[in-house]
């Protein structure tokens, strides 16, 4: 079908409205990249239309059956988000991919929960090697009144603990520790966004199907 002025309006309008949504979530050359990929999408779709009928319906329902703007720009951001993370495994794509579950299920707020306790108490055992360096006696085995008070690093202690200071072989210890928390958390949580993109259906791919189904 041969689109008029009217029709091109539009298309040119949902893929404006797309094209904002889709920078609130990602970076520009990114979602410029899937506005393309949307509106080659709806120009096949629109080839097969026949040419008898009200072209206004056919734009109308070629648009409502990708759906809503932001809805599509939630669905690819997402989409991307965990391809980057899961592919190249960086600290901030697997942040932010972690971050856009937490916020859309409770099972993904259940696993990042998890996630990131990882990662905290990853950096606690790096900052006891760090601050045994730094202040040796702040490092140590704490008592008061000759019970267990705490153990690790500690400042502005209380009247009446007593500090037992841990040697220096606490600082490889820790180190080793502490990287080794911090190495297998972020494997098993790109291991987890993995999974998760596994059983995802592929937003892009959902496009590329409906065509080769209509030809």
């Amino acid at each position: 079908m041969n689109i008029t002025e009217t029709g091109e309006s539009r298309i040119r309008g949902y893929l404006f409205v797309l094209g904002q949504s889709l920078r609130s979530f990602l970076p520009r050359d990114v979602a410029d990249d899937a506005v393309r990929e949307v509106e080659s999408h709806i120009r096949e779709r629109m080839d097969q239309v026949e040419p008898a009928g009200s072209e206004r319906d056919a734009v109308e329902r070629v648009l409502a059956q990708l759906g809503p703007p932001l809805r599509v720009a939630q669905a690819y951001s997402h989409e991307m988000t965990l391809d980057e993370a899961v592919t190249t495994g960086r600290f901030v794509p697997v942040v932010r991919a972690l971050w856009h579950l937490a916020t859309t299920s409770v099972s993904g707020f259940a696993w990042v929960l998890l996630v990131f306790t990882g990662w905290t108490v990853g950096i606690s055992f790096l900052a006891v090697a760090v601050v045994k360096v730094i202040f040796p006696n702040n490092v140590a085995v704490f008592t008061m009144n000759g019970r267990f008070y705490s153990a690790g690093a500690e400042f502005g202690l209380p009247a009446g603990v007593e500090a037992h200071p841990f040697g220096y072989w606490i600082v490889p210890v820790a180190l080793a520790i502490g990287l080794a928390l911090l190495i297998g958390t972020q494997h098993a949580s790109r291991r987890i966004l993995a999974w998760i993109r596994s059983r995802k259906p592929s937003a892009r791919l959902r496009l590329r199907v409906e065509v080769e189904e209509r030809r």
